[in-house]
C-alpha cells in the first residue's frame, strides 16, 4: 500500500493482524515514538505526531497489553496516578469494568497496596484493572493488545460492549490474536513484512475468497 493511502481516518474501531514477525508491534511503537519513523506520517486529528511534545502525545494513547502492567502503590494510584478524579469516578470506572465487587471485598479497598506488581488481582483482573484507567484518561488513541483474554467468557462479553459505548469517540486499535474479536470492527488491517497489505471491512474482506484475512479466517477455523 502506497505511503499516500490514509489508514484509520476516521475509524473508530481497527482491527490489525498479521503473522508473527509482521510489524503489530513495531506500528505501535511508531505510534508512541519509541522509534522514530522514516517513512510515511502519522497524524492525530491532522496533526503529525512529530510535530507534538513526547508526553502529550503519550498522554493521549492508552494500551491495554496482554501482560497488563501495575504499578507500586495501591489500586487508586494504578488508576489515577495524577490523583485527578474523585472517589465517585474510580467506582464508576469499576463497575464499567467488572471490578468493583472484588475491590470492594478488600479490607482497604481503593488504598489497597500493590507492591511488585501484585496486588492479589488474577491476571485477567489485572487487565480489567488496565482497562479502567484507560476509561479514566478518555484518550484520543485506545490500543487493545488481546485486552481480554484472561478473562471469562461472560464478563469477555460484559466488557467488549462497555468498550464499544466508553470508547465510541476515540480511535480503537485493537491488536488480534484471536480474529473473532475483530469481526465487527470498522475496518481490519493486514500487515506483512512491515507494510500494510489490506484494509478494508471485514466483511467486504470475508466475502473475497483470495484476500489474506479471508484466508487467515479459514484457517483459524480449521
Amino acid at each position: 500500500m502506497s505511503e499516500e493511502n490514509d489508514c484509520c481516518s476516521n475509524m473508530c474501531f481497527a482491527g490489525i493482524v498479521g503473522r508473527t514477525g509482521s510489524g503489530k508491534s513495531s506500528l505501535i511503537v511508531a505510534l508512541f515514538r519509541l522509534v522514530e519513523i522514516n517513512s510515511g506520517r502519522i497524524k492525530i486529528d491532522g496533526v503529525d505526531t512529530v510535530d507534538i511534545n513526547l508526553s502529550i502525545l503519550r498522554d493521549k494513547i492508552s494500551i491495554i497489553p496482554q501482560d497488563p502492567v501495575v504499578f507500586s502503590g495501591t489500586i487508586r494510584s494504578n488508576l489515577d496516578c495524577k490523583s485527578k478524579c474523585n472517589d465517585m469516578e474510580l467506582w464508576d470506572v469499576l463497575e464499567k469494568t467488572k471490578l468493583s465487587e472484588k475491590i470492594r471485598s478488600l479490607p482497604l479497598k481503593l488504598d489497597t497496596p500493590v507492591k511488585g506488581g501484585s496486588c492479589g488481582l488474577s491476571g485477567g483482573e489485572c487487565q480489567l484493572l488496565c482497562l479502567a484507567r484507560a476509561l479514566l484518561k478518555s484518550s484520543k488513541i485506545v490500543i487493545l493488545d488481546e485486552a481480554t483474554a484472561s478473562i471469562d467468557p461472560e464478563t469477555e462479553a460484559a466488557v467488549q460492549s462497555t468498550i464499544c459505548e466508553e470508547f465510541k469517540t476515540s480511535t480503537v486499535l485493537i491488536i488480534a490474536h484471536r480474529l473473532s474479536t475483530i469481526k465487527n470492527c470498522d475496518r481490519v488491517l493486514v500487515m506483512d513484512a512491515g507494510k500494510v497489505i489490506e484494509f478494508e471491512e471485514p466483511k467486504k474482506l470475508l466475502e473475497n475468497p483470495n484476500s489474506v484475512f479471508y484466508k487467515m479466517m479459514t484457517l483459524s477455523s480449521q
